[in-house]
């Protein structure tokens, strides 16, 4: 297969959702005119897209909904399980490990750590808050794969190495600083500022039009 750029790459999520919700109104097929109309994208865009992994579609009939979910799942690696643990269980740590449709998309939250004592041993629905010290023997203990870094920026970096060296490949970092590895070690930097700030920037430019 050849390389998919990223901007594709980036819509299959969207695509996986708008599917799954088909899936639950009892959709069976839909074409890519329909499909369009749904995500506010065109046809075309869908047809080439989905045509970089093969297509899926049939002329005349369109796409299977149940079958087109099931593929792009697979695509994104959700037919497997993904072993995860938070680093840093304040506010967003728990709210993620508390949001459960991460389980239901194949992503095995199993523990959270952190330094802070008044919340070790504390349950939650991704497990129990474990004590930052233990971090490294039970990543390696239970073959982690991903680690989402919700801590400061400054033990960010010096923790994440650590993790390399015990075996883990994947970080989805809320960390405000940018994480880069090597192209083995695969690293989704989220800046919820930054996010919030491209939301003003639209305000200020609707603002201006006006």
């Amino acid at each position: 297969m050849n390389k998919i750029s990223k901007a594709v790459v980036s819509r299959l999520p969207r695509y996986y959702r708008y599917l799954d919700e088909l899936r639950q109104q009892k959709v069976e097929r839909i074409s890519s005119k329909e499909l369009s109309k749904l995500m506010n994208v065109t046809a075309s865009q869908i047809r080439q897209d989905l045509n970089n992994f093969g297509g899926f579609g049939q002329q005349g009939y369109g796409y299977n909904v149940q079958y087109l979910y099931d593929e792009i799942g697979k695509l994104l690696g959700l037919d497997v399980p993904h072993k995860m643990v938070i680093v840093g269980a304040g506010n967003l740590g728990q709210a993620i490990a508390n949001y459960g449709n991460f389980k239901n998309r194949g992503f095995e939250i199993i523990a959270l750590f952190d330094k802070n004592p008044e919340l070790i041993g504390k349950k939650t629905d991704g497990g129990e808050i474990m004590d930052i010290a233990d971090l490294y023997d039970f990543v390696k203990e239970n073959k982690v794969e991903i680690v989402a870094l919700t801590l400061p920026k400054e033990p960010a970096r010096k923790i994440a190495e650590k993790l390399v060296e015990c075996g883990v490949t994947a970080f989805w970092n809320f960390a405000h600083t940018d994480l880069g590895f090597s192209e083995n070690i695969i690293v989704e930097n989220v800046h919820l500022s930054e996010s919030l700030m491209k939301l003003t920037y639209r305000i200020s430019e609707n603002n201006i039009k006006e």
